[in-house]
């Protein structure tokens, strides 16, 4: 009997798992095949150009082409140059290979079919420590070079560059942690200990100032040491050491000063003694929040809003060359000043020659030393140097393009930066134009703003800087930087205050100016072009109907400069609110063709230049110079300014001094932009991007006959009655038409190639 009743549930268990089954598989058919079909990811319609391997001029050198460049270096035995990456400052190091860029009429002979293609050379940097001076070098022809030639003199009009004026190698920092472990901790272990948390595990981090010293061949560091914690640049402990590494001797240096809770000692000894007899003011240790950690204090839950390509990408990338509708460009990535664009045409017609970042620049406030002097000047680091593989989803959209790069800067052998560029359209967020008619005609048109965007991010330090170059689909192009990152902070003692703002225990903020600097090529309609501004004033009218009266007017006024102190247009001076490179040539209503600079910048006073160090940063005095292109003049910075702010090996200003004719001349347009940042309690943990930025939109000025984007697909239209129609509005098909994205998986290789300090310990 109980046998039956068994069998008789063990059926019924059955047939209702049968039932369950059947249930779930109906639920579940309904739920996929409501959803959308997946994307095919294939582009519905063709590109409007085709790629051009002419681009490849401009291209970032290859692995293969670094590694032929350090071979032949290698080779050349009366040079006596060593490649190992902790090569000692009194030895031969090669520090940089990076692309030598050809001149710009040979390329542009090339570009347009007149000539043959220029020599690829490389450009390649070498500290000579055992001699006592640094040279440059360009190497070619690429591949398999056979000749190098200085050209310090030819770039620099001078036979050496002094050997303090190189950057700090890694060769140097591992002797300098050495020297502070040997010449400092390890004499003052109780205060370590009793003061910082010092001890077994536990250590501090330093962070230097810059420049290093007050005069020409100084190499006096002061050094702030923080907590070893997350965002340690707003961890100070109120500790600092002068270190004097002038010698490329590391048995030559010596410490020169200490600041300890703003006392200053003159040796290591000196504040020993004077803090084991207590009588100086001591600093207590005590254990602070893990208040600089980026992790979220709350676990995510939604995704935000994510992009897509409904129809494929209607922008291809080959090698270094981009097609987007009617933009075509090649773009690279310099390791010492960053970003960059050639050769920026829209529908086939060149605008920009080059378009590339210069140098970004900082100046700080502050009462305590590490921060009383500093002024970061980062190309003398490497801008492009410290672009990371970016994030997906976060740093660019998941979908975007993303591009690898490899560079050689203060490595022994080329190092791959896996996806550090990221291309990729965007809606930018609201209507590149639109109008609703009301009182007559009634209809509706618009076009959505969706526009290329180039990015990379470097984060320099405690900084990390977004470079956007921008393409958008009305003839427009836009250069510009966001700040985000750490704040860098000092130790708040008595009469700090006056620089920055409190942000945390014992933490000030402190006051600082961001400039950075744009090099705009523009060629508009060729390479003869003229300066012009536009404005407004009024101007008091009689009125022709009323002669007796009178009415203030606005009224415009032009001005052609024509010399390259006229258009060097300072920042504390009243610039024109127009500014444009133009040509001789005439649209179809008789204005000249020409291209309009529109700088966006909500930067600090400039450094006066009553003082030395300014000559290094001259060309953060303009909001725009325009000058003559000239091919040694390729930079406004450069890689000795750091270390030789006093007597810069460039000085933007000789560039204007020679007051050339800029009329009808091929002309350069140097862009500083920027923002004043004081620090304040919502940069902890760190700086949003939100405001804290600048650049420069280069828009057409009467360069069309109408506005080029009427002709963009893009373009929706409807009136009373044909609202649902798809003829002139995708957006009413899109529901129908609409499918969901196939996306990448998640993957990070960014961490390969950071610097692992304690590897040269």
């Amino acid at each position: 009997m109980v046998e039956r009743k068994m069998n008789s549930l063990a059926k019924w268990a059955l047939i209702l798992f049968v039932l369950v089954s059947i249930i779930l598989n109906i639920v579940l058919l309904g739920i996929y095949s409501s959803r959308a079909p997946k994307c095919s990811g294939q582009r519905v319609h063709p590109l409007r150009g085709k790629h051009d391997e002419r681009s490849l001029v401009f291209a970032d050198l290859t692995k293969e082409e670094y590694v032929q460049v350090q071979q032949f270096m290698l080779s050349q035995k009366d040079l006596d140059i060593s490649t190992n990456q902790i090569t000692k400052p009194s030895e031969n190091f090669l520090f940089l290979i990076d692309l030598s860029l050809p001149k710009k009429t040979e390329v542009l002979g090339y570009l347009d079919g007149k000539v043959n293609k220029p020599a690829r050379e490389a450009t390649v940097v070498i500290f000579y420590g055992a001699r006592g001076y640094i040279k440059e070098y360009v190497v070619g022809p690429l591949p398999n070079p056979t000749r190098y030639i200085d050209v310090t003199k030819e770039r620099y009009k001078t036979e050496i560059i002094p050997i303090n004026a190189r950057t700090v190698t890694v060769g140097e920092y591992a002797l300098l942690f050495q020297f502070f472990q040997t010449n400092v901790f390890s004499k003052l272990q109780k205060l370590m200990i009793e003061s910082f948390g010092v001890g077994p595990g536990k250590t501090l981090q330093p962070f230097e100032q810059m420049p290093r010293g007050v005069r020409s061949g100084d190499r006096t560091t002061w050094v702030s040491f923080f907590r070893d914690m997350s965002g340690m640049y707003i961890q100070p402990v109120g500790f600092e050491v002068q270190v004097n590494h002038e010698s490329v001797n590391a048995s030559n240096w010596r410490v020169e000063r200490l600041l300890y809770n703003g006392q200053y000692f003159n040796t290591v000894d000196e504040l020993r003694q004077k803090y084991d007899s207590n009588s100086i003011n001591k600093i207590v240790y005590k254990k602070l929040p893990d208040y600089g950690c980026l992790k979220p204090k709350n676990k995510p839950l939604q995704i935000g809003p994510q992009m897509f390509y409904v129809e494929g990408k209607r922008f291809s990338v080959s090698k270094n060359h981009v097609l987007y509708l009617d933009w075509s460009f090649a773009f690279g990535l310099s390791s010492l000043t960053g970003m960059r664009v050639f050769d920026v045409r829209f529908k086939g017609e060149r605008i920009v020659y080059e378009l590339s970042v210069q140098e970004a620049m900082s100046v700080y406030g502050s009462i305590t030393p590490g921060m009383m002097l500093t002024k970061f000047l980062d190309s003398s680091i490497g801008i492009g140097r410290f672009a990371h593989e970016l994030v997906r989803g976060v740093d660019c959209p998941h979908e975007a393009t993303y591009v690898d790069t490899y560079r050689y800067i203060d490595v022994p052998v080329p190092v791959r930066y896996e996806n550090s560029i990221c291309i990729f359209e965007h809606n930018m967020g609201q209507p590149l134009r639109r109008h609703f008619a009301d009182f007559s005609h009634h209809s509706y048109g618009g076009m959505v703003n969706s526009a290329l965007v180039v990015r990379t991010i470097t984060s320099i330090g405690n900084y990390d800087y977004m470079w956007d170059f921008i393409f958008y689909q009305s003839g427009s192009v836009e250069a510009k930087v966001h700040a985000t990152g750490y704040i860098t902070s000092s130790y708040l003692v008595d009469g700090n205050q006056k620089y920055g703002h409190q942000v945390a225990d014992k933490v000030l903020g402190n006051i600082h100016t961001h400039f950075v600097n744009f090099k705009v090529d523009l060629d508009v309609v060729g390479v003869k072009n003229v300066f012009q501004t536009k404005d407004m004033q009024f101007v008091n009218v009689s009125l022709p109907w009323m002669p007796d009266h009178y009415a203030m007017i606005p009224q415009l006024v032009e001005k052609q400069l024509k010399t390259e102190q006229e258009a060097a247009l300072r920042y504390d001076t009243k610039t024109p609110r127009y500014l444009h490179i133009a040509s001789r040539s005439i649209n179809q209503w008789g204005h000249h063709r020409s291209y309009r600079l529109q700088v966006y910048s909500f930067a600090g006073d400039h450094l006066p230049e009553s003082q030395t160090e300014e000559r290094a940063l001259s060309w953060a005095r303009y909001k725009v110079a325009i000058t003559k292109h000239k091919d040694l003049e390729r930079t406004s910075s450069s890689l000795y300014s750091q270390n030789n702010i006093w007597t810069p090996a460039v000085d933007f200003s000789k560039y204007i001094e020679d007051n050339e004719s800029i009329e009808d001349e091929d002309l350069v347009a140097w862009v500083t932009a920027g923002f004043l940042h004081i620090p304040h309690a919502e940069d902890i943990p760190n700086t949003v991007t939100v405001g804290n930025g600048g650049g420069v939109l280069l828009r057409p000025h009467n360069y069309f006959n109408e506005d080029p984007s009427i002709h963009s697909v893009d373009g929706v239209y409807f009136s009373p009655g044909s609202e649902t129609s798809c003829d002139s509005n995708r957006m009413a098909c899109l529901a129908q038409d609409s499918c969901s994205p196939v996306l990448e998986h998640f993957t990070y290789h960014g961490f390969d190639g950071i610097m692992k300090f304690e590897n040269w310990l």
